[in-house]
């Protein structure tokens, strides 16, 4: 799904907004997907990770990603860093006749669901539509706007996809967590994930088929992405 990102998508909307086009890769996403084809958690040096934007976007068409997110904590600047250097690179003698991944916009946001602290993924939203300003602060939510059910809906509101991350990787069970989120509305889980960073990166076998299985019973999306917070996208660190 190579994108000119100068334009917008059909609905009207910026490209990084294109929700539709996004549920419809995530309706694709397997275990083969990620990192060569897709990849949608990632971090810059705007939150956690080592990457310039700049360099990011330099490996994100180097591997030819067809799509991709940027996942900074609660905040969008990176995206939009990487969005300014790939206008101007698409305007340059290298970016001819060359495919370009699609880039939606993302955040990472610290959430409380069943009393556990627990990561929510936004996909495709508006950054600057009121209900998720508050989020996208530099700063982990608190209190009750820190509350899953809360997050979501203001991803929702904002035009975008919630997405619970690396769903076997907190205190309470995913078995608990996953219906739990289904209930606050959750779009999606993270199912491809590699929990143990092996290298080279594969989706956790075991973890993998077990949250699919859940995924499937609530007839949810999902996602892959190596959230990479080091200097290689096809890497966790």
């Amino acid at each position: 799904m190579a994108a000119n990102l100068a334009t917008v998508s059909t609905s009207g909307k910026p490209a990084a907004q294109d929700v539709a086009a996004l549920r419809q890769v995530f309706s694709s996403i397997t275990a083969e997907s990620c990192p060569y084809s897709y990849n949608f958690h990632m971090h810059t040096l705007h939150s956690d990770g080592q990457l310039r934007p700049e360099r990011l976007m330099e490996q994100a068409i180097a591997l030819s990603l067809k799509g991709f997110a940027i996942t900074d904590h609660h905040r969008v600047s990176g995206y939009q860093a990487a969005q300014q250097w790939l206008d101007g690179w698409q305007q340059s003698a290298e970016a001819i006749d060359r495919p370009l991944p699609h880039l939606w916009i993302g955040a990472e946001i610290t959430s409380q669901l069943l009393e556990t602290e627990v990561h929510i993924l936004g996909f495709a939203f508006d950054p600057d539509h009121a209900a998720i300003a508050s989020y996208l602060q530099g700063s982990a939510p608190r209190g009750e706007s820190a509350q899953a059910a809360r997050v979501i809906s203001a991803i929702h509101q904002a035009g975008g996809l919630a997405v619970l991350a690396h769903p076997a990787r907190y205190r309470r069970s995913y078995r608990e967590l996953i219906p739990a989120a289904v209930n606050c509305g959750i779009d999606g889980v993270e199912t491809y994930y590699a929990y143990n960073n092996p290298k080279p990166w594969r989706p956790s076998p075991d973890e993998t088929q077990q949250v699919h299985q859940l995924s499937t019973q609530h007839q949810l999306l999902n996602t892959c992405g190596t959230d990479t917070h080091g200097l290689s996208l096809l890497q966790r660190v």
